[in-house]
């Protein structure tokens, strides 16, 4: 069955701090579902998780992205000046 979400929410994490950016309706083909299940807004709000604003942390989003970027350009340098050849991810489509 298909699913039709009213008021959805994205929620990303970054750390210790999350964002919830609000997105409408989303209508969800029914093979893409896994798991569906209800929050339970008692325990939502035990969490030690700090909510930021929406700026802040797609902010951090993108600054954790540039880190992860940074260090994987670092390690197929390293590995490029030891001899070893890494396959980039765009071109393991074609085997």
């Amino acid at each position: 069955a298909n699913l039709v979400l009213h008021q959805t929410v994205e929620r990303i994490h970054v750390g210790a701090k999350y964002g919830d950016i609000p997105r409408g309706i989303f209508v969800v083909r029914g093979e893409n579902v896994v798991l569906l299940g209800e929050i339970d807004l008692e325990k939502e709000s035990d969490t030690p998780l700090q909510q930021v604003s929406i700026e802040e942390i797609l902010e951090e989003q993108r600054l954790e992205q540039q880190a992860k970027h940074e260090s994987e350009k670092l390690k197929v340098q390293a590995l490029k000046e030891r001899g070893l050849a890494v396959p980039r991810a765009d071109t393991l489509d074609e085997y």
